[in-house]
């Protein structure tokens, strides 16, 4: 495999087809299972223990963001593995053959909680694994001469993504429903070998960067380590160690429930308790190095120690995007939910009920709507904006799209109130909280994208997409804790008393949480410092 840039100066590299081609299949494959899961864990036998609908739709939400969380936390174990040992190419054809795996148990064993589950782990492991490395294994094969081709190119990955999700959310529920769940999980399947096979064929075309093998002495944790122990011990070493030793209470705390000691709440399972501790351990040696990176100069040049410190920063901007995933991962749960109980309005004129027959099938209108949105803000809204005096900043798009985010629940909460009041409410009103959010989303995502290549320095880019995905595992947590917090007696009786029902209070607390948090991106954005890390010409 080549080692160095195909492309001609200023062209479009010729291997791009080949990831693109990979990742529309890719994206069929995983939205094709992910957004049917809800659904089929509420009628399944799986969960046909429990007493209730209500009960079985508590536990298939907390199932489905379970395996969100684990989705963009094996992240971090594919760019380690790639950044130290494999290399990006290897680590994705790997972690993919175990992703086919997955869907295989998912087909196989529908009646079968351990079979059922197992094929979940694999695929959020297969999943997560590639997740931090096709789009900058994508990045890879740009250079200084070629970068202007990069936007172009991100925008039609997250384009492709939406277009294999698009026909996954419209067609897999219809499957699912016809055809039962071993073809609703069996199809995805075997686009996610397809996908394999044409990442295989590219693999004499492509540039690969090779991997640091353990070996470079400037590494971003062999600095944040030289920062935090290299010249005696400081504040920030102090601070680093408060977050290393929270996490380690926080997890014993949560064993020592299996020995009857009851200080941990019961509510807080053990995913719950790991991302707690995981989030403990990053804030606080993340927080430590950044008081005392000053220490780490003189064992480090001082460019890889600036990385460091770019890093840290894009961090922070990361973790005030979680509130939007937050949001965003439940059109697949709450909404989805909140859709089952509507009417869905086949006496209209304009809808196609031919096509249409399931509310699950309204989460095709996200990536329908990304298709549309992405070329016209890039041709449309943009060039206006400019044209009126408007710098439309990667850092700006985000703060809007956060607070746009937080919009769509707002107007979500309002169905959900006139439904609680005995109403009924035609499907086709979903549509404008789905538009709502998915222009966040293009402003959030999208954007994401290009923000977070181009700010990572070269020797840490796999790292630095690890932790932009893993900004989704925190937006998991953020549903679970609240929805382990709501799920307390005082707490339902108090929501009660205010006239509400669990599932509106719910919509309008996440709308307000992401509201904050658009104004903390708002005040953080202001003094970020932008960076332009893309590699120099070969």
């Amino acid at each position: 495999m080549s080692t160095t840039a195909e492309a001609n100066p200023g062209r479009m590299p010729r291997q791009i087809p080949y990831i693109i081609g990979n990742e529309a299949c890719e994206r069929f494959s995983f939205y094709g299972m992910r957004n049917i899961l809800v659904p089929f864990l509420i009628s399944s036998v799986l969960l046909a223990y429990l007493p209730d609908q209500a009960a079985r739709e508590g536990a298939a939400k907390d199932l489905f963001h379970s395996f969100v969380i684990g989705v963009y936390f094996f992240p971090l174990l594919g760019g380690w593995l790639s950044d130290r040992y494999f290399g990006k190419y290897n680590t994705v054809l790997w972690f993919s053959l175990i992703y086919c795996a997955g869907h295989a148990c998912l087909a196989l064993f529908e009646s079968n909680a351990t079979g059922f589950y197992t094929g979940l782990f694999l695929i959020a492991l297969g999943s997560g694994g590639i997740k931090p490395l096709v789009v900058t294994f994508c990045g890879d094969q740009f250079d200084q001469t070629n970068k202007s081709k990069a936007k172009v190119v991100f925008d039609t990955f997250y384009w492709i993504i939406n277009f294999g999700s698009f026909f996954a959310s419209l067609l897999m529920p219809l499957v699912l429903r016809s055809w039962g769940p071993a073809w609703a999980f069996g199809i995805p399947g075997i686009l996610m070998f397809i996908a394999t096979f044409i990442f295989w064929l590219g693999r004499h075309k492509y540039v690969n960067v090779p991997p640091s093998r353990g070996n470079d002495p400037d590494s971003f944790l062999t600095i944040v380590r030289s920062a935090l122990l290299g010249k005696g011990f400081g504040f920030g070493t102090l601070v680093a160690a408060t977050g290393m030793i929270g996490a380690v209470v926080m997890l014993a705390l949560w064993a020592l429930k299996f020995a009857g000691v009851g200080i941990w709440p019961d509510a807080w399972g053990f995913v719950i308790t790991a991302c707690l501790a995981l989030g403990a351990i990053i804030a606080g040696v993340g927080f430590g190095a950044s008081l005392q990176l000053e220490n780490a100069r003189g064992s480090h040049p001082d460019a890889a120690i600036e990385g460091v410190r770019s890093v840290l920063r894009i961090l922070i901007v990361f973790a005030l995007v979680t509130p939007f995933w937050s949001l965003f991962d439940q059109k697949a749960s709450t909404w989805v939910i909140q859709g089952k109980a509507m009417v869905i309005p086949h006496d209209l004129w304009w809808w196609p009920s031919w096509l249409v027959k399931d509310a699950t099938q309204m989460q095709a209108l996200n990536p329908l709507m990304v298709m549309l949105l992405i070329p016209f803000n890039n041709l449309v809204l943009y060039p206006a904006l400019r044209k009126m005096g408007f710098n439309v900043t990667a850092l700006r798009r985000m703060g809007w799209g956060i607070a746009i985010s937080a919009l769509s629940w707002i107007v979500a909460g309002m169905l959900q109130l006139q439904m609680d009041n005995g109403e009924q409410v035609s499907l086709a009103w979903q549509t404008l909280p789905y538009l709502l959010l998915t222009f966040g989303e293009v402003l959030v995502s999208a954007t994401a994208l290009e923000f977070a290549y181009s700010q990572a320095p070269m020797a840490m880019k796999g790292v630095i997409m690890a932790f932009w995905y893993l900004t989704s595992t925190f937006g998991g947590l953020w549903v679970l804790l609240t929805n382990a917090s709501v799920r307390d007696p005082a707490v339902i009786g108090w929501i009660q008393s205010q006239g509400w029902t669990e599932n509106a209070f719910l919509m309008f607390f996440f709308a307000g949480f992401a509201f904050v948090a658009a104004l903390a991106f708002a005040l953080y954005a202001r003094t970020y410092p932008m960076q332009d890390n893309y590699r120099t010409a070969a």
